[in-house]
């Protein structure tokens, strides 16, 4: 009884540990006539949608950030300043911009930071994205 005890035990700790791995919503960048790359992200219950976006180097972005509605707290952030981008913003039920210009190709991440006590961050629960700069 104990041995199945402990096992039950090891069992729960490592599924807290286990980070979960989102579904891949791919969005692909248009210049608008205005010559910015607009995107729109929904942040909600650990997921980002689109979570792998793919914009042009050089050119203007523009990420329009929501929340989904709940009362969990998210955010948006990443930091590659020798690409440009360089963001951290709350996420609200009214849509927020970030702007920017990549000016490195190569592939970048960005996650929510938010974390609730002894809990999996945000990040780990799925809640992160990828963006691609290409030429």
């Amino acid at each position: 009884m104990r041995v199945l005890r402990i096992l039950l035990v090891f069992l729960f700790l490592s599924a807290i540990v286990v980070a979960e791995e989102p579904e891949k919503k791919v969005f692909t960048a248009v210049s608008g006539p205005d010559g910015i790359q607009k995107v729109s992200i929904v942040g909600g219950e650990y997921y980002f949608d689109p979570n792998y976006i793919i914009v042009k180097v050089n050119v203007p972005v523009e990420l329009s950030v929501k929340k989904e509605g709940g009362i969990v707290p998210h955010d948006i952030g990443m930091k590659a300043p020798e690409a440009g981008m360089v963001f951290h913003e709350t996420l609200g039920s009214e849509p927020k911009v970030i702007k920017f210009t990549p000016t490195r190709t190569g592939i970048y991440l960005f996650s929510c930071s938010k974390k609730l006590l002894f809990f999996r961050s945000h990040e780990a629960r799925g809640m992160k994205g990828t963006i691609e700069v290409i030429e």
